[in-house]
């Protein structure tokens, strides 16, 4: 690594304690690095949502781009944070994931639409906008698109898929749709 790569090894390094995953590839260009590491700090640890919501933003984006090693790496965080595990294991097998607080179920719609019609409908919109006002929406979209651009790197440039872990999705295996290329029909 030249010196640029090296700073900035060290500040990610130093802020999520070690340089893995995507950044890894990142770096190869320090600049594409260095504004996706700042974009990405403000979506994981400082825009307006709440703890849950982002963990479940980027879990809805991990699953939406089939992204192993993000949702791997933040399962486990997003439960802690209050994300119930039915609606995880409802989004990991692409089912309707119901929420008891009607801010999250709003938010899971929102960020829905978002992800699978690349539209909002007028009342999703609404009610998500009654919850998190115009700055939480944009929040929202911000931290949909660093963790859709994240997916992308970690599929395109196969990020290690963390060996210890199991297969997070039933129709994904390696980097590739496991035969038939379609979930199995859960019971």
């Amino acid at each position: 690594m030249d010196q640029r790569q090296q700073e900035l090894a060290a500040r990610i390094a130093g802020r999520r304690g070690a340089v893995r995953g995507p950044f890894r590839v990142w770096l190869h260009s320090a600049e594409m690095c260095e504004r996706a590491e700042s974009l990405g700090a403000f979506a994981r640890f400082d825009c307006s949502l709440p703890r849950h919501l982002r963990e479940l933003s980027l879990l809805m984006a991990a699953r939406n781009w089939d992204a192993q090693y993000s949702w791997n790496a933040h399962v486990h965080q997003a439960v802690e944070a209050g994300v119930p595990e039915a609606a995880v294991k409802a989004i990991a097998e692409k089912r309707e994931a119901v929420f008891d607080d009607a801010a999250d179920q709003a938010f899971y719609r929102f960020c829905k639409e978002v992800l699978e019609e690349h539209f909002v409908s007028d009342a999703t919109f609404a009610d998500a906008l009654a919850h998190f006002g115009a700055k939480g929406l944009v929040d929202t979209i911000g931290a949909l698109g660093n963790f859709t651009m994240l997916g992308m790197c970690l599929n395109t440039f196969q990020v290690d898929l963390q060996p210890d872990s199991e297969p997070p999705f039933p129709d994904i295996r390696g980097y590739g749709r496991a035969a038939g290329g379609r979930a199995p029909e859960l019971p």
